[in-house]
């Protein structure tokens, strides 16, 4: 079924208007009717071309000691349903959770994504700040699992991941996202939840499937994540740049060096009698 996203105008936290491609509320009611695109950027450019393209929702890594990316990312895809990342280990205790997350909705996040536990993730839903969370393969967690692995092959992690969702469901959350949990696990766990799904490497029952931007565009060396796909390779792009500049430098220097840069058509040149008449002035100081 085809959507028609139309910029809708709303108030943000601070009181200001503001322009979106969807509200919570919007994509509540696309809940098992339309799947939605999500990425996260890592730069601005990057942020600009998912929203021309028509990415639905971008994600941001929010550094509250260093907030300029995450500003300039929200500043570039002005109207797209953003969620600023909440560093877990920056906010250990309730104020600072507060503090930062309330922080983020002034510099113009539509909501948070937060790692931490369910008491925070309450706290902040009874404050009217749409919070996600995570299941699955949680990285910064994932000595619990064993390492980076799928999360969810055997019935007692399918359960526990079950029960995961129902406790955010009773926090409050809005949303969590679900990574590298089995295809058909995950098809279920989101025909039995309100939530909204973000699928990352765990296929296409989700309601919003979500890719990083480096992975999206080849934008590293490698190796990526098994559950992730290129279209394209910017690394190589970059390479070729890379070279392009270090030859330029290396033959701007063997000119130089040789006398054949700067030639006659790089200068400015004067007129024989402007050249004369200064030469004689100067003659006249020695």
């Amino acid at each position: 079924m085809s959507r028609e996203k139309k910029i809708k105008k709303v108030v943000s936290m601070t009181g200001e208007y503001v322009f979106r491609n969807y509200t919570v509320k919007d994509i509540q009611n696309l809940k098992g009717i339309n799947q939605l695109t999500q990425t996260l950027p890592f730069s601005p450019q990057e942020a600009g071309a998912a929203e021309i393209a028509g990415i639905d929702m971008i994600n941001t890594r929010y550094d509250f000691f260093n907030p300029e990316n995450a500003i300039n990312i929200r500043n570039s895809a002005s109207k797209t349903f953003m969620s600023f990342v909440i560093p877990l280990l920056s906010v250990p205790t309730t104020d600072d959770v507060m503090r930062h997350s309330f922080k983020a909705m002034e510099l113009g996040a539509d909501g948070v994504i937060f790692q931490g536990s369910l008491k925070y993730i309450e706290m902040l839903s009874k404050e009217g700040i749409p919070v996600q969370g995570h299941i699955g393969l949680v990285p910064r967690k994932s000595t619990w699992t064993g390492g980076l692995r799928a999360v969810g092959k055997t019935l007692d992690e399918a359960k526990s991941l079950y029960q995961s969702i129902k406790n955010l469901e009773n926090a409050g959350a809005w949303a969590v996202e679900c990574e590298v949990i089995p295809s058909r696990i995950m098809t279920e766990l989101s025909k039995r939840t309100s939530l909204i799904t973000m699928s990352i490497g765990s296929g296409n029952g989700g309601d919003v499937q979500l890719l990083f931007a480096e992975d999206i565009l080849g934008d590293t060396k490698g190796p990526f994540p098994r559950h992730s796909k290129q279209y394209c390779n910017l690394y190589e792009i970059k390479q070729k740049m890379q070279k392009l500049r270090i030859d330029a430098f290396k033959e701007f220097a063997k000119e130089v060096q040789s006398g054949k840069f700067p030639s006659k058509e790089y200068e400015v040149d004067v007129s024989d009698d402007v050249y004369t008449s200064f030469c004689e002035e100067l003659d006249k100081f020695n």
